[in-house]
Protein backbone atom coordinates (compact mmCIF):
# COMPACT_ATOMS: atom_id res chain seq x y z
CA UNK A 1 0.00 0.00 0.00
CA UNK A 2 1.51 3.29 -1.08
CA UNK A 3 1.37 5.96 1.59
CA UNK A 4 -0.25 9.26 0.68
CA UNK A 5 1.77 11.72 2.71
CA UNK A 6 1.86 14.87 0.60
CA UNK A 7 1.03 17.93 2.70
CA UNK A 8 1.48 16.15 6.04
CA UNK A 9 4.09 17.69 8.27
CA UNK A 10 6.80 15.18 9.14
CA UNK A 11 7.57 14.57 12.75
CA UNK A 12 11.25 14.85 13.57
CA UNK A 13 12.63 11.38 13.02
CA UNK A 14 16.29 11.10 13.98
CA UNK A 15 18.03 8.37 12.03
CA UNK A 16 21.80 8.14 12.28
CA UNK A 17 22.71 5.42 9.76
CA UNK A 18 25.04 2.80 11.22
CA UNK A 19 27.85 1.20 9.21
CA UNK A 20 27.04 3.70 6.44
CA UNK A 21 30.27 3.41 4.45
CA UNK A 22 30.25 -0.36 4.80
CA UNK A 23 26.66 -0.56 3.53
CA UNK A 24 27.32 1.55 0.42
CA UNK A 25 30.49 -0.37 -0.39
CA UNK A 26 28.86 -3.71 0.37
CA UNK A 27 25.93 -3.01 -1.95
CA UNK A 28 28.39 -1.93 -4.68
CA UNK A 29 26.02 0.89 -5.66
CA UNK A 30 26.11 1.38 -9.41
CA UNK A 31 25.07 4.16 -11.80
CA UNK A 32 21.35 4.05 -12.70
CA UNK A 33 20.84 1.20 -10.23
CA UNK A 34 17.55 0.50 -8.47
CA UNK A 35 17.75 -0.22 -4.73
CA UNK A 36 15.24 -1.29 -2.11
CA UNK A 37 15.55 0.16 1.38
CA UNK A 38 13.21 -2.22 3.21
CA UNK A 39 13.37 -0.26 6.50
CA UNK A 40 13.90 3.33 5.42
CA UNK A 41 13.53 4.93 8.88
CA UNK A 42 14.39 8.59 8.54
CA UNK A 43 16.13 7.99 5.21
CA UNK A 44 19.75 8.06 6.34
CA UNK A 45 20.91 5.00 4.41
CA UNK A 46 18.74 5.83 1.39
CA UNK A 47 20.35 9.27 1.12
CA UNK A 48 23.82 7.71 1.03
CA UNK A 49 22.73 5.22 -1.63
CA UNK A 50 21.21 7.98 -3.78
CA UNK A 51 24.39 10.04 -3.48
CA UNK A 52 26.74 7.15 -4.22
CA UNK A 53 26.25 7.10 -8.01
CA UNK A 54 24.43 8.98 -10.76
CA UNK A 55 20.74 8.39 -11.47
CA UNK A 56 20.25 5.87 -8.66
CA UNK A 57 16.63 5.09 -7.76
CA UNK A 58 15.36 3.88 -4.37
CA UNK A 59 12.15 2.17 -3.35
CA UNK A 60 11.71 3.01 0.34
CA UNK A 61 9.55 0.86 2.60
CA UNK A 62 8.61 1.29 6.24
CA UNK A 63 5.78 0.09 8.46
CA UNK A 64 6.02 3.21 10.62
CA UNK A 65 4.09 6.17 9.25
CA UNK A 66 6.26 8.67 11.15
CA UNK A 67 9.32 7.20 9.46
CA UNK A 68 7.90 7.57 5.96
CA UNK A 69 6.81 11.13 6.59
CA UNK A 70 10.28 12.02 7.79
CA UNK A 71 11.97 10.14 4.95
CA UNK A 72 9.89 12.00 2.37
CA UNK A 73 10.91 15.29 3.94
CA UNK A 74 14.60 14.40 4.18
CA UNK A 75 14.79 12.92 0.68
CA UNK A 76 12.59 15.49 -1.08
CA UNK A 77 15.52 16.85 -3.11
CA UNK A 78 15.75 13.55 -5.01
CA UNK A 79 12.24 13.92 -6.40
CA UNK A 80 10.82 10.98 -8.29
CA UNK A 81 14.01 8.98 -7.88
CA UNK A 82 12.45 7.77 -4.60
CA UNK A 83 9.19 5.84 -4.25
CA UNK A 84 7.71 5.56 -0.75
CA UNK A 85 5.63 2.55 0.29
CA UNK A 86 3.80 2.11 3.61
CA UNK A 87 4.22 -1.58 4.40
CA UNK A 88 5.96 -4.16 6.53
CA UNK A 89 8.81 -5.63 4.50
CA UNK A 90 7.37 -9.12 4.95
CA UNK A 91 4.17 -8.07 3.12
CA UNK A 92 5.80 -6.31 0.18
CA UNK A 93 5.34 -8.03 -3.21
CA UNK A 94 8.83 -8.98 -4.37
CA UNK A 95 8.96 -8.96 -8.18
CA UNK A 96 11.77 -11.16 -9.55
CA UNK A 97 14.89 -9.49 -10.99
CA UNK A 98 13.95 -5.95 -9.94
CA UNK A 99 16.65 -4.55 -7.65
CA UNK A 100 20.41 -4.10 -7.91
CA UNK A 101 20.56 -4.13 -4.11
CA UNK A 102 18.40 -4.57 -1.04
CA UNK A 103 19.05 -3.15 2.43
CA UNK A 104 17.34 -3.94 5.72
CA UNK A 105 18.34 -2.14 8.93
CA UNK A 106 16.53 -4.15 11.59
CA UNK A 107 15.33 -3.38 15.09
CA UNK A 108 14.29 -0.22 16.85
CA UNK A 109 15.59 3.19 15.80
CA UNK A 110 16.96 6.02 17.92
CA UNK A 111 13.72 7.86 17.19
CA UNK A 112 11.61 5.11 18.73
CA UNK A 113 13.77 5.02 21.85
CA UNK A 114 13.82 8.81 22.17
CA UNK A 115 10.07 9.37 21.71
CA UNK A 116 8.50 8.46 25.07
CA UNK A 117 4.95 8.29 23.73
CA UNK A 118 5.84 5.29 21.55
CA UNK A 119 6.49 3.20 24.68
CA UNK A 120 9.70 1.47 23.54
CA UNK A 121 11.89 2.81 26.34
CA UNK A 122 11.59 2.83 30.12
CA UNK A 123 13.64 6.01 30.56
CA UNK A 124 10.46 8.10 30.54
CA UNK A 125 6.92 7.29 31.66
CA UNK A 126 4.68 6.39 28.71
CA UNK A 127 1.87 4.06 27.78
CA UNK A 128 2.92 0.48 27.13
CA UNK A 129 2.58 0.56 23.35
CA UNK A 130 5.63 -0.60 21.32
CA UNK A 131 3.77 -0.84 18.00
CA UNK A 132 5.84 0.04 14.95
CA UNK A 133 2.67 0.05 12.86
CA UNK A 134 0.04 2.03 14.73
CA UNK A 135 -2.72 0.35 12.69
CA UNK A 136 -2.30 -2.97 14.48
CA UNK A 137 -4.27 -3.78 17.62
CA UNK A 138 -1.84 -5.73 19.83
CA UNK A 139 0.12 -3.55 22.28
CA UNK A 140 2.65 -4.27 25.00
CA UNK A 141 -0.03 -3.37 27.58
CA UNK A 142 -2.24 -6.21 26.36
CA UNK A 143 0.61 -8.71 26.52
CA UNK A 144 1.75 -7.62 29.99
CA UNK A 145 -1.70 -7.33 31.53
CA UNK A 146 -3.60 -10.19 29.88
CA UNK A 147 -1.24 -13.00 28.94
CA UNK A 148 -0.79 -15.72 31.54
CA UNK A 149 2.34 -16.27 33.61
CA UNK A 150 3.64 -19.21 31.60
CA UNK A 151 3.26 -17.32 28.31
CA UNK A 152 5.11 -14.32 29.72
CA UNK A 153 7.94 -16.44 31.09
CA UNK A 154 8.25 -18.19 27.73
CA UNK A 155 8.54 -15.02 25.65
CA UNK A 156 10.96 -13.37 28.10
CA UNK A 157 13.22 -16.42 27.85
CA UNK A 158 12.80 -17.04 24.12
CA UNK A 159 12.89 -13.49 22.78
CA UNK A 160 14.75 -11.67 25.54
CA UNK A 161 17.12 -14.51 26.50
CA UNK A 162 16.26 -13.59 30.09
CA UNK A 163 17.46 -16.28 32.51
CA UNK A 164 15.21 -14.97 35.30
CA UNK A 165 12.13 -15.09 33.07
CA UNK A 166 9.95 -17.14 35.43
CA UNK A 167 10.73 -14.97 38.42
CA UNK A 168 9.98 -11.79 36.48
CA UNK A 169 6.77 -13.19 34.98
CA UNK A 170 5.54 -14.18 38.45
CA UNK A 171 6.18 -10.66 39.77
CA UNK A 172 4.38 -9.07 36.83
CA UNK A 173 1.30 -11.22 37.30
CA UNK A 174 1.24 -10.44 41.04
CA UNK A 175 1.52 -6.67 40.53
CA UNK A 176 -0.45 -6.02 37.35
CA UNK A 177 -2.17 -4.16 35.81
CA UNK A 178 0.58 -1.84 34.58
CA UNK A 179 -0.17 1.36 32.72
CA UNK A 180 3.26 2.82 32.01
CA UNK A 181 6.72 1.77 30.93
CA UNK A 182 8.34 3.03 34.14
CA UNK A 183 5.89 1.15 36.38
CA UNK A 184 6.72 -2.08 34.58
CA UNK A 185 10.48 -1.46 34.61
CA UNK A 186 10.45 -0.70 38.34
CA UNK A 187 8.52 -3.88 39.12
CA UNK A 188 10.97 -5.93 37.06
CA UNK A 189 13.91 -4.37 38.88
CA UNK A 190 12.51 -5.43 42.24
CA UNK A 191 11.84 -8.94 40.98
CA UNK A 192 15.54 -9.74 40.53
CA UNK A 193 18.39 -10.12 43.06
CA UNK A 194 20.10 -6.94 44.18
CA UNK A 195 23.38 -7.66 42.36
CA UNK A 196 21.44 -8.25 39.14
CA UNK A 197 19.40 -5.08 39.69
CA UNK A 198 22.48 -2.88 39.54
CA UNK A 199 24.33 -4.71 36.77
CA UNK A 200 25.72 -3.39 33.51
CA UNK A 201 22.29 -3.15 31.88
CA UNK A 202 18.92 -2.39 33.44
CA UNK A 203 17.13 -5.64 34.38
CA UNK A 204 14.11 -4.60 32.29
CA UNK A 205 16.14 -4.35 29.06
CA UNK A 206 15.69 -7.94 27.92
CA UNK A 207 12.02 -8.01 28.89
CA UNK A 208 11.35 -4.86 26.85
CA UNK A 209 13.17 -6.40 23.90
CA UNK A 210 11.01 -9.51 24.17
CA UNK A 211 7.81 -7.47 24.35
CA UNK A 212 8.80 -5.41 21.32
CA UNK A 213 9.57 -8.54 19.30
CA UNK A 214 6.25 -10.14 20.21
CA UNK A 215 4.14 -7.02 19.63
CA UNK A 216 5.62 -6.50 16.16
CA UNK A 217 6.04 -10.20 15.30
CA UNK A 218 9.59 -9.27 14.33
CA UNK A 219 11.24 -12.66 13.93
CA UNK A 220 8.47 -14.20 11.83
CA UNK A 221 8.49 -11.10 9.61
CA UNK A 222 12.27 -11.35 9.26
CA UNK A 223 12.04 -15.03 8.26
CA UNK A 224 9.44 -14.15 5.64
CA UNK A 225 11.59 -11.32 4.29
CA UNK A 226 14.66 -13.57 4.06
CA UNK A 227 12.68 -16.18 2.15
CA UNK A 228 11.16 -13.70 -0.35
CA UNK A 229 13.62 -10.86 -0.93
CA UNK A 230 16.54 -12.64 -2.69
CA UNK A 231 14.46 -13.48 -5.78
CA UNK A 232 13.88 -9.74 -6.30
CA UNK A 233 17.61 -9.16 -6.89
CA UNK A 234 19.08 -9.12 -10.39
CA UNK A 235 21.95 -11.60 -10.90
CA UNK A 236 24.98 -10.06 -9.22
CA UNK A 237 22.78 -7.83 -7.05
CA UNK A 238 23.47 -7.73 -3.34
CA UNK A 239 21.49 -7.86 -0.12
CA UNK A 240 22.83 -6.20 3.04
CA UNK A 241 21.20 -6.73 6.43
CA UNK A 242 22.06 -5.02 9.71
CA UNK A 243 20.96 -6.78 12.90
CA UNK A 244 21.27 -5.68 16.52
CA UNK A 245 20.85 -8.77 18.69
CA UNK A 246 21.74 -12.45 18.52
CA UNK A 247 18.26 -13.69 17.63
CA UNK A 248 18.12 -11.49 14.53
CA UNK A 249 21.71 -12.16 13.55
CA UNK A 250 21.22 -15.92 13.80
CA UNK A 251 18.21 -15.79 11.48
CA UNK A 252 20.06 -13.56 9.03
CA UNK A 253 23.16 -15.75 9.04
CA UNK A 254 21.25 -18.94 8.31
CA UNK A 255 18.73 -17.27 5.99
CA UNK A 256 21.44 -15.92 3.71
CA UNK A 257 23.51 -19.09 3.86
CA UNK A 258 20.59 -21.42 3.10
CA UNK A 259 19.07 -19.40 0.26
CA UNK A 260 19.48 -21.10 -3.13
CA UNK A 261 19.62 -17.62 -4.69
CA UNK A 262 22.55 -16.27 -2.70
CA UNK A 263 26.30 -16.53 -2.18
CA UNK A 264 27.40 -15.14 1.19
CA UNK A 265 30.17 -12.52 0.96
CA UNK A 266 30.78 -12.00 4.70
CA UNK A 267 32.12 -15.03 6.56
CA UNK A 268 31.88 -12.97 9.74
CA UNK A 269 29.60 -9.98 10.31
CA UNK A 270 31.00 -6.51 9.74
CA UNK A 271 30.94 -4.37 12.89
CA UNK A 272 31.51 -0.69 13.66
CA UNK A 273 35.01 0.72 13.93
CA UNK A 274 36.38 2.78 16.79
CA UNK A 275 35.56 6.14 15.16
CA UNK A 276 31.90 5.24 14.61
CA UNK A 277 31.58 3.76 18.10
CA UNK A 278 32.87 7.02 19.59
CA UNK A 279 30.33 9.09 17.66
CA UNK A 280 27.36 6.72 17.85
CA UNK A 281 27.41 4.32 20.82
CA UNK A 282 24.25 2.58 19.57
CA UNK A 283 26.29 1.17 16.69
CA UNK A 284 28.11 -1.08 19.16
CA UNK A 285 25.75 -4.00 18.68
CA UNK A 286 25.27 -3.60 14.90
CA UNK A 287 26.24 -6.53 12.69
CA UNK A 288 26.21 -6.33 8.91
CA UNK A 289 25.99 -9.40 6.67
CA UNK A 290 26.08 -9.26 2.87
CA UNK A 291 25.25 -11.79 0.15
CA UNK A 292 25.13 -11.72 -3.65
CA UNK A 293 22.47 -13.07 -5.99
CA UNK A 294 23.76 -15.93 -8.13
CA UNK A 295 22.48 -17.00 -11.55
CA UNK A 296 19.30 -19.07 -11.26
Amino acid sequence: MELEIQGIEAQEFLHVPVLSQEVVEGLAVRESGHYLDATVGGGGHSRLILQAAADVRVTAIDQDQDALRAAQKHLAEFGDRVEFIFSNFSLYKYTPNTFDGILADLGVSSYHLDQPERGFSFRHAANLDMRMDQRQSLTAAEVVNQWDEAELADIFFKYGEERLSRRIARRIVEKRPFNTTTELAESIAYAVPRQYRYGRIHPATRVFQALRIVVNDELRCLESFLAQAPVALVPGGRIAIISFHSLEDRLVKHGLRNSPWLKVLTKKPITAGEEELAGNPRSRSAKLRIAERVES
